[in-house]
């Protein structure tokens, strides 16, 4: 079983009330890949790169076992780069730059030997590169896609086409608001069920996640973390380490996917720890299980004689 990851690799500049960086590598496909591969390969990573990609960065890749045959380096030009700032509270923040760059004209081809993935993780990018994506692959087992408020406004067309191909929606309370046109969580999901993926994940930061399968609801708890450095890439981590379980189980039912979220939980608080991906790249199969441990201890209550009344 392979994992295939289509989306963007750029360079970031970050500002958040504890520190600064002005160059770090960023974008949806590297968070994605960086995680999954802790839980699974091979990983296939898609998407372009400029001029200025640093060979190291690329040896990083490689250290991680991320086939790199679908990345284009793109000589005509620089790496997408985005620059930003966040408040104290890190749930908002002013995007700063966009540089676009080689990434304003990618065009993913999917490579023959990429074509029978079984789980296909389409990250941020216009969901008609998306659905082109899809266009390419033979079958999979599972499409997982993410999206943002801005395809929801400004390609909702394309959005509603490519969700109907889509087995797994990951977006937060306000997308998901925004693309069902429901206040209620519990009823956007059921409008979102309708346009086509059988699953639906609704992040909520701070608080946790929802899960919404056929099957029923699931609230996974958010992590107590003393020390939260840079939230960025925190979603798209979540999404590796729920592929990446899915991936290295095997398994697709409700029981398994509540245990996906909860690793893509545990994944995702590890990446606030540091800046960029950094906490990301040198975790260890311990820490991994401990920080999932905690997670499902953060919610467990001990069945007592006396809770039956």
């Amino acid at each position: 079983m392979s994992i295939l990851v289509v989306g963007s690799v750029a360079y970031d500049g970050i500002e958040t009330p504890f520190g600064k960086t002005d160059r770090i590598l960023g974008g949806s496909a590297t968070y994605i890949s960086l995680t999954s591969s802790y839980f699974h390969k091979p990983l296939k990573l898609v998407g372009v790169v400029g001029s200025d990609f640093a060979d190291s960065d690329i040896q990083l890749f490689r250290d991680k076992n991320i086939d790199l045959e679908g990345l284009q380096i793109d000589k005509s030009g620089k790496t997408f780069f985005w620059k930003g700032r966040y408040h104290y509270d890190l749930n908002n923040r002013d995007t700063l730059d966009t540089q676009l760059n080689v990434f304003e004209k990618f065009d993913p081809v999917i490579p023959d030997s990429y074509r029978d993935a079984r789980i296909v993780c389409l990250g941020n990018i216009a969901p008609a590169l998306q659905g082109k994506v899809l266009e390419q692959i033979d079958k999979p087992d599972l499409v997982i896609l993410d999206t943002m408020n801005f395809w929801i406004e400004g390609a909702r067309a394309d959005l509603e086409g490519t969700l109907k191909r889509v087995d797994v929606l990951i977006i937060n309370d306000s997308e998901a608001r925004e693309l069902s046109g429901e206040p209620n969580l519990v009823k956007a999901a059921e409008k979102i069920h309708d346009m086509g993926p059988s699953t639906l994940i609704i992040k909520k930061g701070e608080h946790g996640a929802l899960l919404f399968t056929k099957g029923g609801v699931f609230s996974a708890p958010a992590y107590p973390i003393v020390d939260i450095f840079d939230p960025t890439g925190a979603g798209d981590t979540f999404l590796g380490g729920f592929a990446g379980w899915l991936a290295r189980s095997g398994t697709y039912d409700d029981d398994n996917f509540r245990r996906a979220v909860i690793y893509g939980s545990a994944m995702a608080s590890f990446c606030v720890e540091k800046f960029g991906p950094e906490r990301l790249i040198n975790l260890t199969a311990e820490e991994i299980i401990e920080r999932y441990t905690d997670f499902r201890t953060l919610s467990a209550i001990p069945v007592q004689q006396d809770d039956v009344f």
